[in-house]
Formats: C-alpha cells, sequence, structure tokens
C-alpha cells in the first residue's frame, strides 16, 4: 500500500426502508427522510445525515437532516457498511 496516498473519506448511502421512515421539519416543511449518507472519515470515526423530500410534494430541495437513532437505524447502517465492504473487496481489481 501507497502510503503518499491519502485518502480523505469514504461514502456510502443507503436507502431507508419503510417502516424505518420518519418525518422532520425544517423551516416550516415537513420532509420524509429517505435515504441515510454515512461518511468514514479520515480518523475513523462515522458521520451520517438523513435525506429526504417534502410531504406534500412538489419540487422541493433534497434536504438533510441528522440520522434519527434507535437500534435499528444503527442496524441498518452497519449492514450497509459491510453490504459496501463487501462489494468494495469483490472489485479489488479495477
Amino acid at each position: 500500500m501507497d502510503s503518499a496516498v491519502e485518502v480523505n473519506a469514504l461514502a456510502l448511502n443507503v436507502a431507508i426502508p419503510e417502516h424505518l421512515r420518519w418525518e422532520d421539519e425544517r423551516r416550516g416543511e415537513v420532509f420524509q427522510l429517505q435515504s441515510i449518507t454515512v461518511r468514514l472519515l479520515p480518523d475513523g470515526s462515522l458521520a451520517a445525515k438523513a435525506y429526504g423530500r417534502p410531504v406534500a410534494g412538489g419540487r422541493g430541495a433534497y434536504v438533510s437532516f441528522a440520522v434519527q437513532r434507535s437500534p435499528e437505524i444503527d442496524a441498518l447502517i452497519g449492514d450497509a457498511a459491510h453490504a459496501a465492504a463487501a462489494r468494495w473487496a469483490a472489485n479489488t481489481g479495477l
């Protein structure tokens, strides 16, 4: 491995299953959270943001929110990380 290569972060995006989705409000508009983006930072810590669309529909922006913590959401993030690692390992011959 080349120690001169500096990886700043790794990221994955995981869909939130329908039964785990939640709603949050920003500037008077209610959003349904539909996906989580997880970043593995250089220090080994994780940063996660949930993203969603306005419940009322329309062309509202895809807005980020803090991830709602629960054992189910934590397990979803862990399972997604393991699945991403397996896919990455399977494609190391690029």
